[in-house]
């Protein structure tokens, strides 16, 4: 909620797009800050069937004004907020913001201090730099995308998760933040390059040290986090629900064999991955025996390290997540909260998101506009 949290009197341009963009400007938003996004006239300008805007969640906690970018004062429009703003957000292929006139340097000039944020796959510079993509292709340059998976799976997408939104949308705000605190101590602005790839890349930097040290091996399926390891897996209950079991330390690995009913010296060579077939099966077998809920009567809440593994019409409803409002609902759509909490400045509750141009008038005056300058520019169908 504007005004309310952390980044409270932060002020961000969002220029709309898709994906990383929104999300990473959603975070900003969702923690105080009062971000407004520049719309085209409609939606169906990006290609975009929004339906109802209650299910647009990445364009929550924010203001829409709609501007014409391809008139000169719609994008003069733009650069008087950049005046005003800390942020501004991106989320083009290169150069496109720059024949917009509305690039770094234009920005710059009207603002020195302003953190211009820009997100793409492939980054601002590189061979593949303008080439068009999606979150796949950028996480399957980094290692990430082939190390995911089983055996005999082949390498599975994890959603866009990877890529768009944990290599995207956290580092472009991890990003913009940095750049901004560094801004109030310098005075001076800077460009955040963003690029998925990069941001993928960095979060396998566990894993790329693991197989620097001989303990991490190229093929799925075989290592200790990837359902390699027997004590690292999802197993089958007997109503064809499935929990999760992550006892990798050895006392928890002990608790996993008291709670499967199984005597202490069983499973002995924990750490051998020539056993874990074999212990894998020994496992799956005992937990066949029992529903899902029943598992969870058993080890939920105790060391094994033990989850249920729920759909998205149970997570919400899971006592551990009630009890910390994980979820929330905004105009009868369940969705996940504001993240992280704050012991002092505590984030209010996420809005809805805006149609295009919702907010135009309102914005524009709380960012400096007069009424009349309001009205001329509407007049003359630089912003509607």
């Amino acid at each position: 909620m504007r005004g309310q949290g952390p980044l409270s009197g932060v002020k961000v341009v969002e220029l709309a797009g898709i994906g990383p963009g929104p999300m990473g400007a959603m975070l900003l938003g969702d923690l105080g800050a009062d971000v407004v996004r520049i719309d085209r006239q409609t939606a169906a300008d990006l290609g975009i069937d929004r339906g109802s805007n209650k299910w647009d969640l990445l364009n929550r906690s924010k203001r829409s004004v709609a501007a014409n970018l391809k008139v000169a004062e719609g994008v003069e429009t733009v650069l008087k907020l950049v005046e005003k703003a800390d942020i501004l957000i991106e989320g083009m292929r290169p150069g496109v913001t720059e024949r917009l006139g509305l690039g770094p340097d234009e920005c710059f000039k009207r603002n020195p201090a302003l953190v211009y944020g820009r997100v793409t796959g492939w980054g601002q510079t590189g061979p593949i730099a303008h080439a068009a993509g999606h979150d796949m292709n950028y996480i399957a340059l980094t290692g990430a995308l082939h190390a995911i998976g089983t055996t005999d799976s082949g390498p599975v997408p994890p959603l866009n998760l990877v890529g768009d939104f944990g290599g995207g949308a956290l580092y472009l705000a991890f990003g913009c933040l940095a750049a901004y605190i560094e801004a109030q101590r310098s005075g001076k602005g800077q460009v955040v390059d963003a690029a998925m790839i990069d941001g993928a890349s960095n979060l396998m930097t566990a894993i790329y040290g693991m197989k620097a040290a001989g303990r991490w091996k190229q093929e799925r399926g075989t290592n200790i986090l990837d359902t390699g390891a027997h004590f690292y897996d999802v197993y089958e209950t007997s109503d064809g629900k499935h929990v999760s079991i992550g006892s990798i330390e050895g006392k928890f690995y002990a608790e996993l064999k008291e709670k499967l009913g199984m005597a202490p010296d069983a499973m002995p060579e924990q750490m051998n991955p020539a056993k874990w077939d074999e212990y894998r099966a020994e496992i799956a077998a005992v937990i066949s025996t029992k529903t899902r809920d029943e598992w969870c009567d058993v080890m939920e809440g105790s060391d094994v390290c033990f989850a249920p593994v729920l759909d998205m019409d149970e997570a919400p409803a899971h006592p551990h997540n009630v009890a910390r409002g994980t979820f929330i609902e905004v105009d009868g759509v369940t969705q996940p909260n504001a993240a992280p909490r704050f012991s002092g400045t505590p984030a209010g509750k996420p809005t809805v998101a805006p149609d295009p141009g919702h907010d135009t008038d309102e914005a524009l005056s709380d960012w400096g506009f007069d009424a009349d300058e309001v009205a001329r520019l509407r007049a003359s169908g630089a912003v509607s």
